[in-house]
């Protein structure tokens, strides 16, 4: 009895073994300074710090540029300063370089305000990265995760084993969940099951491409069209009014009738030719009314003056007639007598 339970207790540690040695090591890695750039707090706090070393820059081209002016004075003067006063002066010159030296080492050094500041910025990120990877390689069985850009030297990493993308949609999820409703939140997390799934399965991830390239392509169709659609009622619009305006025109009598018909025959397809007809119109109503009424005062001046001569010759006519008459009268009385 004890033999079978010894071998059946063998058997089963040989079982796991070989069960163990079957399934492959799962092995990830992070690119920290990529993340980093791509999270919106540390930007925008990385931001801030460097306009302060810019500004410590310039606080320090400020002091070399002064050190150099002391040199130069000193170089000019020297003939004409006693040993004493050039010492004084080069002592001053070498005071005000320690100066500058300790200064720019303790803003730019290796354990400066700029290395302790940016340390400073990134560690809450950092904690925030080491606990969605603890997440990440949980869930997905992760047995190494490496950092790129440590001091660990990565000969070779192939893409598909980069995390980093994973990583930061979860920092971004956290921020995003803050301000949600409820309904948002749903959607969110319909939205992160179908990421999960592509990136657990290459093939998926390949076809949602293909898909949001579809989706993509359709909607600029759409944008198209319509963007066409808005143009042609914009020139049927543009034409409407160009008609419009010329009707309007010819019944105050302010364009001629071979101005309205080379307007009607220039109507335009798109929408500059007919804001130019347009302008045209309208431009062209000035000269027009002013011929007009020059054509109106010729008129009545010619007519008045024929008149004038019409009345003229019946006058005329009519002093003829009379002395017709009276040279007649005067014969019949000389006859009669």
């Amino acid at each position: 009895m004890r033999k079978q339970f010894l071998f059946i207790f063998l058997a089963s540690i040989v079982a796991s073994t070989s069960q163990a040695q079957t399934r492959s090591t799962r092995i990830g890695y992070i690119d920290m300074e990529y993340i980093l750039e791509n999270v919106s707090d540390y930007k925008e706090a990385n931001a801030q710090l460097e306009l302060k070393a810019q500004k410590w820059k310039q606080e320090i081209e400020t002091k070399k540029t002064d050190i150099n002016n002391l040199k130069e004075s000193l170089k000019a003067e020297k003939a004409l300063l006693t040993k004493e006063l050039i010492d004084e002066r080069e002592t001053e010159i070498k005071f005000l370089e320690t100066e500058m030296l300790d200064y720019q080492q303790k803003q730019f050094g290796a354990d400066g305000n700029l290395i302790r500041h940016k340390a400073a910025l990134a560690k809450p990120i950092q904690d925030q990265v080491f606990t969605a990877v603890q997440d990440i390689a949980e869930a997905k069985n992760y047995d190494f995760v490496f950092d790129k850009s440590s001091d660990l030297t990565m000969l070779f990493s192939n893409k598909k084993f980069d995390i980093s993308d994973q990583v930061i949609r979860i920092l971004n999820r956290t921020d995003k969940r803050e301000q949600l409703t409820k309904k948002q939140l749903k959607e969110q997390e319909k939205k992160e099951s179908l990421e999960n799934a592509i990136d657990e399965n290459p093939a998926m991830k390949d076809r949602q491409k293909v898909l949001d390239d579809r989706k993509a392509a359709r909607e600029k169709l759409i944008q198209d069209r319509k963007l066409e659609q808005e143009a042609k009622k914009k020139e049927y619009e543009d034409r409407r009014k160009a008609l419009l305006a010329e009707r309007e025109a010819r019944k105050n009598g302010t364009v001629s009738e071979p101005a309205k018909t080379d307007a009607t025959k220039t109507s335009p397809s798109t929408d500059k030719p007919a804001a130019a007809t347009e302008q045209k119109t309208t431009t062209a109503q000035p000269p027009a009314v002013d011929n007009k009424a020059e054509e109106r005062q010729k008129l009545y001046e010619q007519r008045k003056k024929e008149l004038e001569e019409r009345k003229k010759k019946i006058l005329e006519e009519r002093e003829a007639a009379k002395k017709a008459k009276e040279a007649a009268a005067q014969k019949t009385n000389t006859t009669n007598n």
